[in-house]
Parts: structure tokens; sequence; C-alpha cells
């Protein structure tokens, strides 16, 4: 091979590994995303003050036997809470998108001996849960920082059981003060084919508890039609 082929083809080679990534077949949040600020949304103790968790998981009707995904567990407010409900016979999967979140999350499961819980490094878009997986996936004080909402929708529904329901508690605010406006979660949410089936507040704060359904089709990723931002 002559040298200006072999130069020939080195820029072709270094142009394909320049090429642009395929565009999302989703389209994009037509809202604001809040940024990842820390992996504890506030002190264990003042949360257990106001009992929070007791209140959501009796809401969400948590069992013995049960099989629950924590998604964005963070320090594993919920996770360690959750794995003494479902029981020997219930497994929890405890998932953050932040390796080193995720590696310390793993050491609290292990010295406080949770064998029923399994801790995984998940992605922004995708939580790769394992299909008709769930009863319960609990999305709390997190959805407002997911930065592809529908894909990442699209994607966790395939996670639930038959007659599963996802889980969301968020702050009854604006997405740029870490919160999430409970019109635009219900917009994002029916945009996916996951229907509400309970709401409720949460007294002492402006949190609020949500649970879906599936309740339809899930829709081809080219057909999801954005909401507006509703803050």
């Amino acid at each position: 091979m002559s040298i200006r082929a072999a130069f020939a083809l080195f820029l072709l080679c270094l142009s394909a590994c320049r090429a642009e990534p395929e565009p999302s077949r989703f389209p994009r949040a037509h809202r604001p995303v809040a940024p990842i600020v820390s992996d504890s949304f506030s002190t264990e103790d003042a949360r257990d003050r106001v009992g929070e968790a007791e209140v959501v998981m009796q809401l969400a009707g948590i069992a013995p036997g049960m099989s629950v995904a924590d998604i964005g567990a963070g320090e594993g407010y919920y996770t360690v809470r959750l794995s003494p409900i479902v029981g020997p016979r219930g497994r929890v999967l405890a998932e953050d998108i932040v390796s080193k979140t995720r590696d310390r999350l793993a050491q609290r499961v292990q010295r406080e001996n949770l064998d029923n819980v399994a801790v995984r490094l998940g992605q922004p878009a995708d939580p790769k849960l394992p299909a008709k997986s769930f009863d319960r996936i609990f999305l709390v004080h997190m959805y407002h920082e997911v930065t592809q909402p529908y894909e990442f929708l699209w994607n966790l529904r395939e996670g639930l059981k038959d007659g599963g329901l996802v889980i969301v508690v968020d702050a009854d605010r604006p997405v740029k003060r870490h919160g999430m406006p409970p019109a635009q979660l219900m917009c994002e949410f029916d945009a996916i084919g996951l229907k509400p089936v309970r709401t409720s507040r949460l007294t002492g704060s402006d949190a609020y508890f949500a649970a879906f359904k599936v309740a339809g089709p899930r829709p081809d990723p080219s057909a999801i039609r954005p909401c507006e931002p509703k803050d």
C-alpha cells in the first residue's frame, strides 16, 4: 500500500472515530433538569422524625416476599428500611448511577448484613432492570434529576411485574428548586402509558406520594409527545 493510500485510510478511520453519536430516538425533556448535588436528600435522623419512609411504604403496600427496586438509592435510606419489611423471601435491588455512591452503599449493605439486598450501577437513561421482576419500583426524591425522562421511564416500566407499581416521592416545587410539579409528573408518566392509581400529600413537608401502574402499550419512541413545562 502506498503512503498516500495509507494516509487516506488513516483519515477515513479518524473521521469514523469522530463521527457524531446517533441521536436518541426519544424526545428531550422540554423542562429544566435538576443537577445531582448530593447522594443524600437529608439527614436520616431528620427524615425519621418526619416519618416519611413509614408512611410511604405503607401507602405503597410493601409486604413480606415482595421484590422491590430502589432507583437512585443514594446512601440507602429507603433500601435499609425496605429490606426488613420484604424479609428473607423478598428482594431489594438498590441502584445508583454514581459509582462512588454505589460503592458506599454496597459497603453499608455488607456492614449491616442485608442478605436480601443487591447493589448495582445503573445508567442515566436505563436502569436495566430484569423484565417483569418487581412488585414495586421506587423513585424517591430523584426523578427531577433524570436527564432523559422519557427514555428512562420507557425502559423502567418493563421491570414491573404484572400488577406492579412505580412509586414516586418528590417535592411540589419547581424543578430548578429540586422538585417536580405533580402535573408535570402526571403528564410525563402518561406519555409512556403509566397511569396514577393513588396520590397523597405527605404531612410535615411539601412532598407528595404517587403510585403508577402500566395502563397501556409501551409507545414507539418516535410517537412520544413531550410535555410542556408546568412549573
